[in-house]
């Protein structure tokens, strides 16, 4: 039986770019390849050849670096069907597929997936069968639209640590901000991609008066034309009706109601000159529920008290983690995306310290 290596190229120790390397059945496997809002990279010198590059899903700090795939030999890239639909990457145009829930080989090593719980398309997938690595991808439990499927025992797991120990239920901040909207005007700058589409979803069916960017509705009419099982049963009707409902937000939209922009951090797309416009307006509340660079726009606003930070989950919360332990049942973890104090924390709410 071959050996089984993993090596973190980028995303351990810290919130860094997704980028894992495993070697495993004699092939040798990229595990994403992102980028950091900075537009920091991880650094391939020494990774030498692979053989494939495996794709989670369609966010920028788990693709935004595949056009250094050069940089390993040029392998080509799977991802699943709704990934490449998502990315709009010119890299995964010609990607080859892989499945939401079902197991390929590539290069002769088993590959299993699953449904990761995170975004249209996600999955966690594992390499080398139960002596070999569970990569959870992005991974979240609590998700209104997206399935996830229970991951399978591995040796070696790399779990999305990204809350640490955070272990809040998302419902009380659904509840509050849904309350918000009821008494308020509110910009919620949104991954399209991400969570946008069902927190507009769950605003919609709450009858809250909502306008979409055209980008989230693009990304809401290729949901609808995906593979059922991308969605949660029922999820395709409910999106249809949101969609039919809502109505079409633009540069010069009069303030009401609920607005969802991309992107999620209001450094790009409408929601920056939404963003832009209403910050210091106090008719409109700007309220953030992902993770906010500090040196941006939104982190000085942020800072400042003229928009708010409320938390939507999307990744585990601690029990998520200790329930993927649980699952996995690993001899070895490897906390992606956090600091190594908060792994070791992690840890030791597994033992039960």
């Amino acid at each position: 039986m071959s050996q089984t290596i993993v090596r973190a190229v980028s995303g351990i120790g810290e919130k860094a770019p997704a980028c894992f390397l495993v070697e495993t059945g004699g092939a040798r496997f990229l595990l994403d390849l992102g980028e950091a809002p900075a537009g920091v990279f991880p650094d391939l010198q020494g990774v030498g050849r692979v053989d494939a590059i495996l794709v989670s899903h369609s966010h920028a700090d788990h693709i935004g670096g595949l056009h250094l795939a050069d940089m390993v030999g040029d392998p080509p890239l799977y991802a699943t069907a709704m990934t490449r639909a998502f990315a709009g990457h010119a890299r995964l145009h010609a990607a080859r597929s892989l499945p939401l829930h079902a197991a390929i080989d590539i290069a002769g090593v088993r590959v299993d997936t699953g449904r990761a719980g995170h975004a249209a398309g996600g999955i966690w997938m594992r390499l080398g069968g139960e002596e070999g690595v569970l990569y959870s991808g992005d991974l979240c439990r609590e998700s209104l639209l997206h399935p996830l499927d229970t991951p399978l025992p591995a040796r070696v797991l790399i779990a999305d640590a990204s809350y640490g120990t955070y272990d809040e239920d998302l419902a009380p901040a659904m509840q509050h901000l849904l309350g918000r909207a009821r008494r308020e005007t509110l910009l919620l700058p949104l991954p399209p991609t991400g969570r946008g589409i069902e927190i507009a979803v769950l605003f919609f069916e709450a009858g809250i008066p909502l306008a979409l960017c055209d980008q989230h509705r693009h990304v809401a009419e290729l949901m609808l034309a995906a593979d059922a099982e991308t969605l949660v049963e029922g999820g395709t009707g409910r999106i249809a009706a949101m969609l039919a409902g809502a109505a079409r937000l633009g540069e010069d939209f009069s303030p009401r109601g609920t607005m969802i922009a991309g992107n999620g951090a209001a450094t790009g797309g409408l929601a920056r000159s939404l963003f832009q416009r209403f910050l210091g307006d106090d008719a409109v509340s700007i309220v953030f529920t992902g993770h906010v660079e500090a040196d941006t726009p939104a982190g000085a606003a942020l800072a400042a008290g003229e928009a708010e930070f409320l938390r939507w989950n999307v990744h585990p919360r601690r029990r998520d983690l200790i329930w993927l332990h649980e699952a996995v049942r690993p001899s070895r973890t490897l906390y992606a995306f956090c600091a190594p104090r908060v792994g070791l924390a992690i840890e030791a709410a597994i033992r039960g310290d």
